[in-house]
């Protein structure tokens, strides 16, 4: 793993709940994610699991196809002690700009505030498809990308991709404009069960944290169970997603690539699989019923 410790460290300008250091590591400037020390010490778990969260969850999207922030797992020492923290490369420049969707949504209408709410997220992205006055040329099909995302942030079980962590990425010189590669992953695959919780959890409990996991986006002001969402088939453009993502998930890939992580114990590796199987049976289940229609 790199030694972040070694890197140059800038002034941080990112955003954010957790604790971050702007480092530049080969000429390359990551986000490099550090523990909480109020959630360390406010609940027992090791410091190390949001950044397994963060590595691993980046990393499922690339191997579904999605583009995705670069993540690196490395160490930092502060204060005498090492830490296992993850860095994120920075994908904007001077010529690639990042607009999150929370700003694109402040703007649309000044007379409504706009959350996590399905139906206004998706009267913005309607909004956003058909903007004439600003000068950008939006490439991607945006509500495609956004259900895309939605259903692989169900597969690693993501609780918080709020409107602050996804958006598109504007060309400076083209002004052409893509949906932004995937960041912020690191609130999925429970980050806050340490080692000695996973290791006493039995088949059915596995199964509950699998199947009873929230986005936090919402419908009718409640927070989506994303499994529950998804089996309903109520939502067309939900199920269009499935049938265009699902068949671009190798489950057998993702397995490896978990395995292959020196630096995580077995039974960490085992319950991220665990957890993974019962949603992507899930997403099977669902994909041969929506090929019958």
């Amino acid at each position: 793993m790199i030694d972040f410790s070694r890197a140059k460290e800038e002034l941080n300008s990112y955003k954010g709940s957790e604790k971050k250091k702007t480092l530049i590591y080969n000429n390359k400037r990551y986000l490099v994610k550090f523990p909480n020390p109020v959630i360390e010490k406010n609940k027992n778990i090791t410091y190390i699991n949001n950044a397994f969260s963060e590595y691993v969850g980046s990393n499922i999207f690339q191997i579904v196809g999605f583009e995705t922030q670069n993540t690196i797992l490395g160490t930092y020492i502060y204060n005498g002690k090492e830490k296992i923290v993850c860095g994120c490369e920075d994908f904007t420049d001077a010529n690639h700009i990042l607009y999150e969707f929370e700003n694109m949504a402040l703007s649309a209408n000044p007379d409504k505030k706009i959350e996590t709410e399905l139906s206004d997220i998706m009267e913005i992205i309607d909004e956003m498809q058909h903007i004439s006055q600003i000068n950008i040329i939006i490439n991607d099909n945006i509500k495609e990308k956004f259900w895309e995302m939605f259903i692989i942030d169900s597969l690693v079980g993501n609780t918080d991709r709020h409107n602050g962590n996804w958006g598109i990425l504007v060309n400076a010189k083209t002004s052409e404009a893509t949906f932004s590669p995937i960041y912020d992953c690191g609130s999925c695959l429970n980050p806050l069960l340490d080692d000695e919780q996973i290791k006493k959890l039995n088949e059915t409990e596995l199964k509950n944290i699998a199947i009873n996991c929230y986005s936090c986006i919402k419908e009718n002001g409640k927070k989506i169970n994303y499994m529950t969402y998804i089996k309903s088939l109520n939502n067309k453009e939900c199920n269009n997603a499935i049938l265009r993502i699902y068949p671009k998930i190798n489950i057998d890939k993702i397995y490896n690539f978990i395995d292959k992580i020196n630096c995580m114990i077995e039974e960490r590796k085992e319950f991220y699989k665990k957890i993974i199987k019962f949603r992507y049976d899930i997403l099977d289940e669902v994909y041969n019923k929506l090929n019958k229609f």
